[in-house]
């Protein structure tokens, strides 16, 4: 093997097949497959999903020390925990109602076509109308927000009854926190745009700001303040985030749209198009939302603190669906929305494209869900031990990381499933599983969270872990649907049974090996342990991969190389 340095280029050029705009080189693997178009070169579709990844990956990293932060001073099992961790998501629900998956599905659908078609005055036109709808419905929630707090409070999470300390210090924060609400909405139009003109990068290392602005403020206040007005403090740093996370997009979108000008436009055609679709999009995203808040409203009625180790446990666990999915299926959709063609040309893009998708996200879900369940207490313990937040908290976390891995694949799957129905602009299928999904969610997790732990014989806290599990489940089965009834509509696009079995058996003997080192090592030092047991586990499992011919495996360490500049 001959290793040598050289400078790389800073980017390099490649075709996209929307406006042949550039893309960055670094890439998550694509699978080699005989449906993917031959005019259609393999950087293009690697380009915008890795600046997501890239994106997403350090925005997270900063929201993982925010997150530590404020485990530090508020610790996991408490009544100051449990009131933020609920303020923080009930205006939360409402960003993520009209936020990015809503806007993506049913404004970038329609953006990107324009623009495919050279339309882009028209374009520019719909980008002005939606802002400005977006902009007074977003003024409207806010208000009515603030002012029906306490009914938010009594219907996310019940069991904050009158009097208990936490529904006092929740309805304060949720008043403080709904402007955030609209910022972080109007911040969702920001990416939309950018992401149909192919510039992925900068929306999602947006949310950064809004983490440095918790940190700093937290930081600042954390030694001198009471508890209480500690809260208090964190929600404003909140709001003061997420204007900063808006702002910062802004001049982008602004050059993009040199003559932008707001307006309330609702009889324009593609604006018509867009709220049509905004309808069953808002109640499909709307569904899957309204999973986690009833695993909320369930947590809140088990002890004190089951509901802060839950949405711990979430924050970690959405790492991979963002970083592997999210990334795969937000850089898809402008291209697979501007397919052209037959139907029958159209739906052989479409195969080629989610097939290659669909392995890149399992190459790296499978790793990510096996680590959850073997390792959940390493990755939970580096996070969040540390001040309040014992090591009794870190095994809760990590019973929520293994419930979570039972249908981590499922879900990721999914949403590029979802994605591909989107650009097909059938808004109605996902909507129809995504209901059926909720309710199973619902169902099972009652049993799980609130009657299976008694029956085992175990103390109830651990019944956040069941909430988890359910939803994985419920998952399953809202995978399964999708992937018949889009096979019905542009033929099968299955992952192989022996490329999943090999990445699982690789990915589990590596896990394995991890564990040992933690015996070893011991968990008195949890950082120290995960700085030794992850990266060897990471290593482990791309070796293996490797070994047994993985295409993903190569082209990864190729493009993290290349991108280091390092030729091997």
């Amino acid at each position: 093997m001959q290793v040598r340095i050289r400078i790389p280029f800073r980017n390099r050029l490649s075709l996209s097949l929307a406006d042949g705009q550039r893309q960055t080189e670094f890439a998550m693997p694509t699978a080699t497959t005989t449906d993917d178009p031959p005019s259609i070169p393999k950087r293009a579709a690697l380009g915008g999903s890795s600046a997501v990844a890239l994106g997403i990956l350090l925005s997270r990293i900063v929201g993982f020390l925010r997150e530590s932060v404020i485990a530090h001073y508020f610790g996991g099992v408490s009544v100051y925990a449990d009131a933020l961790r609920s303020a923080i998501r009930i205006p939360n629900l409402l960003s993520n109602l009209f936020g990015e998956g809503v806007l993506s599905a049913a404004f970038v659908t329609v953006y990107a076509k324009l623009r495919a078609k050279g339309e882009d005055q028209e374009a520019e036109h719909l980008a002005e109308a939606i802002f400005g709808i977006l902009f007074l419905v977003c003024a409207v929630l806010v208000l009515l927000g603030i002012t029906a707090t306490p009914l938010f409070i009594d219907a996310i999470v019940p069991g904050f009854h009158p009097g208990d300390q936490r529904r006092i210090l929740a309805i304060r924060l949720v008043r403080i926190l709904f402007p955030a609400t609209g910022l972080l909405v109007m911040s969702a139009w920001c990416l939309g745009v950018l992401n149909s003109h192919r510039k992925f990068l900068l929306s999602y290392l947006a949310p950064v700001a809004l983490s440095l602005a918790v940190i700093l403020v937290t930081v600042a206040a954390g030694q001198s303040v009471s508890n209480e007005r500690l809260l208090a403090d964190v929600a404003w740093g909140w709001v003061l985030g997420a204007l900063s996370q808006f702002l910062v997009q802004l001049p982008k979108v602004l050059a993009i749209l040199p003559g932008f000008r707001p307006r309330l436009d609702y009889q324009s055609e593609n604006v018509r198009t867009v709220l049509r679709n905004f309808g069953p999009v808002f109640l499909s995203r709307g569904v899957v939302q309204i999973s986690g808040y009833i695993d909320t409203m369930i947590a809140s009625e088990l002890t004190v603190g089951s509901l802060s180790v839950l949405v711990c446990g979430q924050f970690i666990s959405i790492l991979p669906v963002s970083l592997f999915s999210m990334s795969v299926a937000a850089a898809e959709l402008p291209a697979l929305s501007s397919a052209t063609g037959s139907e029958e040309e159209i739906a052989t893009y479409l195969r080629g494209r989610l097939s290659a998708g669909l392995r890149r996200i399992a190459f790296f879900i499978i790793p990510s869900a096996v680590a959850f369940l073997l390792l959940g207490d390493i990755i939970a313990a580096a996070i969040y031990q540390s001040g309040k937040f014992h090591r009794s908290d870190v095994e809760l976390v990590w019973a929520v990381l293994a419930g979570s891995a039972v249908g981590l694949l499922a879900t990721s799957l999914g949403r590029l499933y979802s994605s591909a129905f989107y650009a097909l602009l059938d808004t109605k299928t996902p909507l129809r599983f995504a209901t059926i999904r909720v309710v199973l969610t619902a169902v099972l997790g009652l049993i799980c969270a609130l009657w299976l732990p008694q029956w085992l014989g175990l103390s109830q806290k651990w019944g956040v872990a069941g909430l988890t599990a359910s939803a994985g489940i419920a998952g399953w089965v809202e995978f399964a649907l999708l992937r018949h009834a889009l096979a019905e509509r542009i033929g099968k696009t299955p992952l192989a049974p022996s490329f999943t079995i090999r990445l699982w058996s690789v990915a589990i003997s590596a896990a394995a090996l991890a564990y040992f080192i933690k015996l070893g090592v011991g968990v008195d030092h949890p950082r120290l342990l995960a700085c030794l047991a992850l990266p060897i586990y990471g290593a482990l499992y791309f070796a293996g991969t490797a070994a047994l011919g993985i295409d993903e495996s190569r082209t990864t360490i190729e493009s993290l190389t290349r991108r280091l500049g390092i030729e091997i």
